[in-house]
């Protein structure tokens, strides 16, 4: 299990850490500080440089999952983390790759007034050896008070907020141990997708409105948005699966099976195993079928008919030139074959 302490920068998140492992019994400091810490010394100089913080690098936020999973086998119990994550995006990733690996996660929001937040702030001395470092801390903390404003509505949404303006570190840990010991603080509820051990076969569905634009969704498991559909379950049929991700996903029955637009290989890409990802098309939605389209909270965020054009800034490069190519097969009337979105001559 973890209890994540999230939160702006001084309200409290490391010290009601460290008073909070000693009320949790068989609980563990982790803090994923540490990681860009390491990338700092294992990336180049001039890919740490395209990023102005480190969370922005899918690796930081691969080896967040990894070293908690990996920490979690080697001691056991319970990870308290204090960190801060203000991209609705990067919690999803993050959290929904350790609910793949069932490992539960508390998300607690510590919370104070910005008048509080920011004399805290003002107050810091980092390093007290050096003025400008310590200055440039808090800077970086008051340009993120923005951000953090922003991300409040789903932060007070998804957590349990703690406001601890007139808390002592230990009076804010006593109220996190005790409402993880009730279930006052759940478990967060994001899908449990299991990580692929082996290459997969997958369904996805393109279904249309009256305007010719197509539907994509924005799940909340992992990375940019993606086509209804999912994994092909052990001896069902692809087309059927994709009826099936559809009606689970989006509560839309499809009247007929689905007709084929795309096989696409897509290669192994380590740690991914790759495998079969099959495009069909699920015909168009009336105005009111799209009107009823439902979204399990846990699994997706939301979903948008799109343009080609406003799909490229949505898609990763694989699925979108995926996209492209069934496009052009709805068109032509006829499937085609890719390797790694690439046309098969």
């Amino acid at each position: 299990m973890i209890v994540w302490l999230n939160g702006a920068f001084s309200a409290g998140k490391t010290s009601t850490a460290k008073e909070l492992t000693e009320l949790i019994p068989g609980s563990t400091l982790y803090d994923p500080e540490v990681m860009g810490g390491l990338l700092r010394h294992l990336l180049p100089p001039k890919r740490m440089g395209e990023v102005g913080d480190f969370q922005d690098l899918p690796i930081w936020r691969r080896l967040v999952v990894d070293a908690a999973v990996a920490l979690l086998a080697e001691v056991g119990g319970v990870l308290v983390v204090p960190m801060t994550l203000l991209r609705q995006e990067y919690r999803d990733e993050i959290f929904g790759g350790l609910a793949a690996r069932r490992i539960p996660v508390h998300h607690v929001l510590l919370t104070a007034d910005e008048t509080i937040l920011r004399a805290r702030i003002a107050g810091r001395e980092e390093f007290e050896d050096d003025p400008e470092r310590s200055e440039a801390v808090r800077r970086w903390a008051f340009d993120h008070l923005a951000p953090y404003r922003e991300a409040l509505p789903w932060l007070c949404a998804d957590a349990f907020v703690v406001d601890t303006g007139a808390l002592t570190p230990r009076e804010a840990a006593g109220r996190i141990a005790e409402a993880v010991r009730t279930g006052a603080a759940g478990a967060c509820e994001i899908v449990q997708t299991p990580e692929p051990t082996a290459e997969t076969l997958a369904a996805g569905v393109l279904l249309f409105d009256e305007e010719d634009r197509f539907l994509l969704v924005d799940p909340t498991y992992k990375p940019g948005w993606e086509f209804p559909g999912g994994v092909v379950e052990p001896g069902e049929a692809p087309a059927r699966a994709g009826m099936r991700e559809v009606a689970e996903e989006i509560g839309i029955e499809l009247p007929a099976v689905p007709r084929l637009l795309v096989v696409d290989w897509e290669p192994p890409s380590p740690p991914g195993y790759g495998g079969l990802r099959l495009l069909f098309d699920g015909g168009r939605l009336t105005g009111a079928e799209a009107r009823r389209l439902l979204l399990p909270g846990s699994e997706l965020r939301g979903w948008r008919f799109v343009t080609e054009d406003e799909a490229a800034s949505l898609l990763p490069p694989v699925r979108l030139s995926r996209l492209r190519w069934a496009l052009r097969a709805r068109e032509r009337g006829r499937p085609i074959n890719l390797e790694a979105g690439v046309p098969v001559e």
